[in-house]
């Protein structure tokens, strides 16, 4: 049984502002600047290098930033309010019933040790005594099986009012099909740790080294055959690319031996059409189905499942995934049991937690001031279309028309989700009950299927520390995880937020006009709104963008991806013109002050930067160049503020500076 995320694009934060260090901060916190460094040779410095001295990295971070550092002021809120819950007396069923005793069993590492592999041996002698024709059940119904493929409902790109079902190409053990096909001296060092990882695994349920090694063997040849005709990560940002509807009588003649006819049935589903993702990697899926060696599947979902279970088993599985990360991330100490424990009910049981966190974490003042912020940037973004130089008055119309329909989610949902009907049983295995918790969310999306969208459905709970723009419903939403000091503080100088919270808001606004959002018209339909003329303007500019991003060199002979990075650098660097424009317009009049030193344009840039203040390990860099679609945070300063003439004003950056960009090297394009 799959899980589907659904397709939204969120700024990520890995890294939030620490500039406000009172209740009501006058200014910058000097504190958090290298004076050493002139901002006009290396802005990111200058801004974020006393943040980063002050907060060396700790060995169970593999990166560690201003927005982490909220997100674990959030987490200690969060773990107050579990930790506070009476679930031995509560009500069965409840809440704080089902998150106490989630949250417990994490916590019981006396039970999960002496338990060992034992929780996850049935359904393993299942697997194994699978026949070919049956593995299409397993694959629809066990969870932790995530062989091959994804499917999920979604709303449908072509008619974004009505949910349809998605399969897109995955099984993949390490996520990215690059680690399979790339040769270098770090992916090599990765697929040797994957291998030592899957040899561990298999050694703790009874396997002995001549079924270990053949286990590797087989799950290498089957994960590389995948990897070979996956999509790459730049090519699934095309979703037209990505939309391709078949019936189920299409699927069934042109690869028979994916019976998804039987697969959706044993998932209680009458599905008649599909949106396949990723046509070739269906091709590749029937062929392993057909010619691999039942012993070859059989080992190959053995791996996976046991890995999908690992976290949530002993000491020794743990263990041994932590070791992989290591590998992968440079993390050189896992993180302590009651952040791992935690994360399974503020994850799995996310609005429930989310309930409880609002009523006291989140103001009725903080949503107040975030819908006049978010009203001062729409308006702003509008006098940004208006001002377009390479836009036709008609395009520039369409334009307007969407951004007058984005749905704007602030803080918490109307209607909160009910888990009532979810068991969390604590004379069950850890495992049996985070199974429990998965397929109740499976489920609860699969319920979907064939019915209307339900616009007013959050895809983040509130105490998360992000937030989204979700192109199928046009909406973008703001958390209370990320509306709290320091980063969001209503009484804060208007110009930190501005540059902080502020940039925030205009990103996800801008990424309904990014390369992806701009193919989705208003109503969330994926749909060509632009004239041809001002299509080709837009991907001329952002073609130059991409070689911007191309040129930058992240860790030896590594460059950032511009193609992969597209997105989010277009929402950078719109957010940042946007919010500024915003700001301006907010003062109306006022006296523009002088704070420590700072005009309100200086402490606007400093805000933005320090959003993105952090310390990273070397191996997180490859591994975020390899797989997240946002650059790196010296980056999305650096590189990005080089493209804009008011950061140039506000800092004295002048040809000679290594921040200047020559006026016909810039790249602007909202």
């Amino acid at each position: 049984m799959k899980k589907f995320s659904y397709v939204v694009l969120s700024i990520a934060l890995t890294s939030t502002m620490t500039m406000c260090t009172t209740k009501t901060p006058k200014g910058v916190d000097r504190a958090n600047l290298n004076d050493s460094v002139a901002p006009q040779e290396d802005f990111y410095e200058y801004a974020c290098g006393g943040w980063m001295k002050a907060n060396p990295l700790k060995p169970e971070y593999s990166r560690f930033g201003t927005f982490d550092q909220l997100g674990e002021n959030t987490r200690e809120q969060v773990k107050s309010l579990v930790t506070g819950l009476d679930s031995k007396n509560a009500t069965k069923g409840s809440a704080a019933q089902q998150i106490g005793d989630l949250y417990a069993m994490g916590m019981d590492s006396v039970r999960l040790n002496e338990q060992g592999a034992k929780p996850i041996i049935k359904d393993i002698e299942t697997i194994n005594n699978t026949n070919r024709e049956d593995l299409i059940d397993l694959m629809a119904t066990m969870v932790g099986v995530d062989a091959f493929f994804s499917t999920g409902v979604d709303a449908d790109m072509m008619n974004s009012n009505m949910n349809t079902m998605y399969w897109q190409q995955g099984g993949l053990g390490l996520g990215d099909r690059d680690y399979y096909l790339e040769d270098s001296e770090n992916t090599n060092k990765i697929r040797e740790a994957y291998k030592t990882y899957i040899k561990t695994i298999t050694k703790l349920v009874g396997y002995d080294e001549t079924a270990q090694q053949r286990v590797v063997d087989n799950v290498m040849d089957i994960e590389t055959a995948l990897a070979k005709t996956a999509m790459t990560r730049e090519e699934l940002r095309n979703p037209i690319a990505s939309y391709n509807p078949m019936t189920l009588d299409q699927i069934a003649a042109q690869y028979p031996n994916v019976d998804l006819r039987r697969y959706f049935k044993k998932q209680g589903l009458d599905v008649d059409t599909v949106i396949i993702g990723q046509p070739k990697s269906l091709a590749t899926v029937d062929s392993i189905i057909k010619c691999a060696d039942i012993q070859a599947l059989h080992d190959y979902i053995t791996a996976g499942y046991i890995s999908s279970a690992a976290n949530f088993l002993s000491d020794d599985f743990i263990n041994a995934k932590f070791e992989l990360s290591k590998v992968v991330s440079g993390v050189q100490q896992l993180q302590p049991r009651w952040k791992r424990a935690l994360s399974i009910p503020n994850n799995m049981l996310g609005e429930a937690v989310g309930q409880l966190y609002v009523e006291k974490h989140f103001p009725q003042s903080s949503k107040d001031k975030m819908l006049e912020l978010v009203k001062n940037l729409k308006i702003a973004l509008g006098q940004h279309i208006d001002n377009l130089t390479w836009m036709s008055d008609t395009t520039k119309a369409k334009a307007h028309e969407k951004l007058s329909t984005f749905t704007v989610k602030i803080g918490f949902p109307d209607k909160w989700r009910d888990y009532s009907d979810l068991t969390i049983d604590p004379s069950k295995s850890y495992w049996e009950n985070v199974k429990a918790a998965i397929k109740h969310n499976i489920d609860f999306s699969l319920a979907d299927y064939g019915k209307p969208v339900d616009k007013t459905r959050w895809y983040m709970p509130p105490q998360t520390v992000n937030a989204y723009y979700n192109p199928l419903s046009n909406e973008i939403c703001f958390p209370a995880g990320i509306l709290q000091p320091p980063f969001f503080n209503p009484e804060a100088d208007d110009a930190l937020n501005y540059g902080a919270i502020g940039v925030v808001i205009g990103h996800e606004m801008i990424h309904g006009f990014d390369d992806q959002g701009r193919q989705f018209d208003k109503d969330g339909n994926l749909k060509d709104w632009w004239t041809a003329e001002d299509a080709e303007a837009f991907n001329k500019l952002a073609e130059q963008l991409v070689i911007q991003f191309d040129s930058v060199i992240v860790l030896g002979d590594t460059h950032a991806n511009g193609r992969f990075t597209l997105g989010e650098n277009i929402a950078d660097q719109g957010g940042l013109r946007v919010a500024l424009t915003a700001y301006h317009n907010s003062l109306q009049g006022k006296e523009r002050k002088d704070i420590d030193g700072f005009t309100p344009e200086q402490r606007f840039y400093l805000a933005y930067a320090n959003v993105w203040a952090g310390n990273i390990r070397d191996e997180e860099i490859l591994s975020r160049t390899k797989t997240d679609p946002h650059s790196l945070g010296r980056w999305r300063v650096n590189a990005t503020l080089r493209n804009l003439q008011p950061f140039f004003d506000a800092f004295n950056v002048t040809e000679g500076n290594k921040m200047f960009r020559p006026e016909n090297e810039r790249v602007v394009i909202w």
